[in-house]
């Protein structure tokens, strides 16, 4: 079983948007399609020192940036990480 790619943080997953620019807007003939947005998602080593261990997450920049702002430990643990 495979794991769809979030965030393990903020559950960001790929979006469905459209593909349109306002050129093609004006025109009668239309043919774009869907468009797959990925999230921002990287692959990080965070230590965490109340644990004494270093956890590998998929993780978004925003989730990092939570990460920075309230604490390794606080932010895995209400995820449901550790």
């Amino acid at each position: 079983m495979t794991m769809a790619r979030s965030c393990a943080i903020t559950g960001k997953t790929t979006q469905i948007g459209g593909r349109y620019s306002n050129r093609t807007r004006a025109t009668q003939f239309n043919p774009t399609g869907k468009v797959r947005r990925k999230a921002n998602l990287q692959k990080r080593r965070i230590f965490v020192p109340e644990i004494n261990k270093t956890i590998m997450v998929d993780i978004s920049v925003a989730g990092l940036r939570t990460i920075k702002k309230n604490g390794a430990h606080a932010t895995l643990k209400k995820a449901g990480v550790l």
